[in-house]
């Protein structure tokens, strides 16, 4: 009885035989059976054998300044220490290994020649038709220093659009202005953490008459803006300048945000006018202002038609309460405490967040008289 036998195609030597599955990838051309195919024996498969695939030399642009990388048509922030992890990157990007090839090992040694080039030595081993293979190669990484578009701009001191955070008929304190800068640098996080390279904040610089931040993009001015108006009440108005053209011919417009503070911020005291319920201390000013009135205690809401802004006159803030000493309490209504200024017994209203047991309380004097002020605690 006759053996039916493989043979390789090149040499003619017979080849074992070996499962379907493993010969997938392995085989060639019939010539003597068009279309089919058979499969080569080892010493012709390996002297066709690449293990691994890698290019001659990987030129990487670096961002000087934030250490991007540009890849594709874009930058990249890629979180590397330094050109070491780039070049290590870049390289396991680069390289393919033979698809044939089981249970792959590899290790990299840089090895660094000059500020600008790496040399990257990568050791392969794993295992092909059963035989352990190994293979070395060598790949120089060159590092081109440039400055990303991020950076450029940054450096250019651009602007796309600046927030104004100005008041209605004072200046905006301290509180309002720390808090647009945390506003403006949390936003800018956000978005980067979003992978938006566009987002920073040019230029914050204070104002006679407020705070000017410079923000790269539109819509982190807008968002700014309407955190300010959310927090601490006021109006915002946008209006756009036309500066210049794009490379394509559109008009590029850069926008100002105008933010308008109310009048009378938390903590303020005003005395309302056409109003004999005595002075407010303001809470919030949010959509329209809210507080407390200090003879009673009850809750103050300005109407719909005043909003954050109503008819009155500051007597104060709740900065300027100093400590009186309780004399006594006269009744529901009244309370007799030494003038912190005459130290003289005075009777005033007695709010209802008078503690009766206090020796000691805070008092605002101005021109509308001596109140009583509710603690922090009761805030």
């Amino acid at each position: 009885m006759k053996e039916s036998r493989a043979f390789c195609p090149r040499c003619g030597d017979t080849v074992p035989e070996r499962s379907e599955s493993d010969a997938n990838d392995e085989s060639a051309a019939d010539p003597l059976r068009p279309g089919s195919e058979v499969e080569l024996c080892d010493a012709c498969y390996f002297d066709d054998f690449d293990f691994v695939d890698a290019p001659d030399r990987i030129d990487v642009r670096v961002c000087a300044q934030c250490g991007a990388v540009y890849r594709g048509n874009r930058w990249v922030d890629v979180g590397a220490e330094d050109y070491t992890d780039i070049a290590i990157e870049e390289v396991s990007e680069a390289l393919a290994v033979h698809v044939d090839v089981e249970d792959v090992a590899w290790q990299v040694e840089p090895e660094q020649i000059d500020p600008n080039t790496i040399r990257m030595h990568c050791y392969f081993t794993g295992v092909v038709r059963g035989t352990p293979v190994e293979e070395q190669v060598m790949v120089p990484v060159r590092m081109a220093r440039q400055t990303c578009t991020r950076c450029g701009r940054i450096s250019g001191d651009y602007y796309a659009s600046i927030v104004q955070i100005r008041a209605e008929d004072r200046t905006p304190t301290s509180e309002e202005t720390d808090r647009a800068k945390e506003i403006a640098n949390q936003i800018v996080a956000e978005m980067e953490a979003t992978g938006d390279r566009n987002a920073f904040v040019t230029e914050v610089s204070e104002v006679d008459d407020g705070l000017n931040i410079k923000i790269s993009t539109n819509k982190i001015g807008k968002k700014i803006s309407n955190k300010m108006v959310e927090e601490f009440g006021g109006t915002v108005n946008d209006a756009e300048t036309l500066v210049t053209e794009d490379s394509d011919g559109n008009e590029v417009y850069r926008v100002t945000f105008a933010v308008r503070l109310p009048p009378y911020p938390p903590g303020d005291v005003i005395d309302l006018a056409d109003d004999d319920e005595g002075p407010v201390l303001v809470r919030s000013a949010r959509g329209n202002l809210k507080g407390v009135r200090l003879t009673t205690g009850e809750r103050y809401e300005a109407s719909y038609e005043e909003g954050d802004s109503p008819d009155a006159r500051k007597l104060g803030e709740a900065d300027d309460a100093v400590d009186a000493t309780v004399v006594t309490v006269e009744d529901d209504n009244a309370v007799q405490v030494l003038d912190p200024e005459s130290y003289r017994a005075k009777t005033i209203a007695r709010p209802d967040y008078f503690d009766p047991n206090a020796e000691t309380v805070p008092v605002l004097k101005s021109r509308a008289g001596l109140h009583i002020l509710p603690d922090e605690t009761d805030a």
